[in-house]
C-alpha cells in the first residue's frame, strides 16, 4: 500500500482524564474503546478493522488538549445528527453544527469534547 492509497495511518487525541474522555467518546460515537498502557502512557484505542488506520485517546503530561491545530475527523455514522445529539448529551458542545459539504460529499461538524479538544465529525448524510 502506498501513501497515496491510504495517507492516514494513526491519530492521537490528548486528554486530561482518560476515564472521562473514554466515557465521552464511547457515548458520542456509540463504540467501545480499549484501554491500554504503553511506554508509560495511558491510552484507549478506537476500534478498527485489521489493517485499517485507527487512533487513541492519550493521557500524557507532555500533550495538551487544544481547540486549535490539526483537526481529526471521526466517523459520525450514517446520519451525523444522531452523533451530535449523543455528544451534547455526554457533555460536549457543538461548535459547528451539521453542515453540508456540497456536491454530494456528505456533512461535517465540530464538537468540543470533554477534555477541551475540538474534533471534527463526518457522515455521508
Amino acid at each position: 500500500m502506498t501513501v497515496s492509497e491510504q495517507p492516514v495511518v494513526w491519530f492521537s487525541i490528548p486528554v486530561l482524564d482518560l476515564g472521562r474522555a473514554m466515557d465521552f467518546y464511547a457515548a458520542m460515537l456509540d463504540i467501545t474503546l480499549k484501554p491500554m498502557g504503553m511506554d508509560g502512557q495511558n491510552m484507549a484505542f478506537f476500534p478498527a478493522a485489521k489493517g485499517q488506520p485507527s487512533g487513541a485517546l492519550v493521557a500524557d503530561p507532555g500533550n495538551h488538549p487544544s481547540v486549535a491545530g490539526t483537526r481529526v475527523y471521526l466517523n459520525g455514522g450514517e446520519d451525523l445528527q444522531a452523533c451530535l445529539d449523543r455528544a451534547t448529551k455526554a457533555g460536549g458542545k457543538v461548535v459547528i453544527p451539521k453542515t453540508e459539504i456540497g456536491e454530494g460529499m456528505g456533512h461535517f461538524a465540530h464538537v468540543l469534547d470533554s477534555e477541551g479538544n475540538v474534533v471534527g465529525l463526518y457522515s455521508p448524510k
